[in-house]
């Protein structure tokens, strides 16, 4: 068999087994994506831990492998306090944010018989602007001058303007729940208009009133979502320095922050990396043991 016939052979045994292979097709099908997610997401990520291992000397990088970074990144008070303000600031808009977008979704879900995605629509709407756009119009709301003191100071309420309504962490929180309420009233309103209403008709023939058909039946069967929710806004709000940046001042410096200064600013790359690479598993173990303590609690609700 000459060279060509062997190449040929194998040529159509590759395919022979893509084609009786479904795994294997799939595979072939998705090693371009994978390829490029590789490139895009995972070689920074790798870059990024390398980095947290090594040293900055002045202007050179030393490769050495050391802990040095992350002893300094847990060993200083300062950036121990700035991890916990960063933990609980996103935990609390997590919370809001839910609180708020609950009854949202299931108004749209239970409420609207028609134009269900005219009313979603309508939700999103000041999604469609520019994030920043949106944190500027909270500066402006909650300024020295802003709107909020102005109507207070006109209606007679107080004879000069609030100064903690802006530069604090209640500022952070009010515009990180604002920014990210449609990624938590989206997953919340899915996971109600997937419940079963002839559920709910029963609970009523049964007797159960509206409180009680809710606390039993539309909350526990809409929990996914919920909790699909609180992941989607308490994992980015964590990293979030653009709006601390602009309205948080230095009682709402967070954790982010302080990273975007050390490559930016400072120039240190190797702290900033390793301060980036704690808070992600921070992060990572805290939303692992909030899914399986809710996951817990609802096994044994049912």
């Amino acid at each position: 068999m000459t060279a060509a016939q062997a190449d040929t052979a194998r040529e159509s045994g590759l395919e022979a087994l893509l084609r009786r292979s479904e795994s294997a097709r799939g595979l072939a099908l998705l090693s371009p994506t994978m390829a490029i997610m590789f490139a895009a997401l995972a070689a920074p990520l790798v870059l990024l831990a390398l980095y947290s291992f090594w040293t900055q000397k002045g202007l050179d990088v030393d490769t050495s492998f050391t802990l040095h970074q992350y002893t300094s990144a847990f060993g200083r008070a300062s950036f121990r306090a700035l991890f916990y303000r960063s933990l609980w600031i996103s935990s609390i808009v997590t919370v809001v944010t839910v609180l708020l977008a609950y009854p949202m979704a299931y108004f749209v879900a239970f409420q609207v018989e028609r134009s269900k995605f005219i009313w979603l629509i309508l939700l999103t709407i000041p999604f469609w602007t520019s994030y920043l756009l949106r944190v500027f119009a909270w500066k402006v709301i909650l300024g020295y001058n802003g709107v909020v003191n102005s109507g207070l100071m006109r209606l007679g309420l107080i004879h000069e303007p609030l100064q903690f309504l802006l530069y604090n962490p209640t500022a952070v929180v009010v515009t990180l729940a604002h920014a990210w309420a449609a990624f938590a009233i989206l997953p919340i309103y899915v996971s109600l208009e997937k419940i079963d209403r002839s559920l709910l008709e029963a609970a009523a023939d049964l007797g159960d009133g509206a409180i009680r058909r809710f606390f039993r039946i539309t909350l526990p069967l809409s929990l996914p979502g919920v909790l699909g929710a609180a992941v989607l806004i308490f994992v980015p709000t964590t990293g979030d320095y653009v709006t601390p940046s602009l309205v948080g001042g230095s009682k709402g410096v967070m954790i982010a922050n302080i990273i975007e200064m050390m490559f930016d600013k400072i120039g240190n790359w190797p702290l900033g990396a390793a301060l980036a690479m704690a808070s992600m598993a921070m992060v990572g173990l805290i939303t692992l043991s909030a899914v399986q303590a809710i996951r817990l609690a609802v096994g044994r609700i049912k």
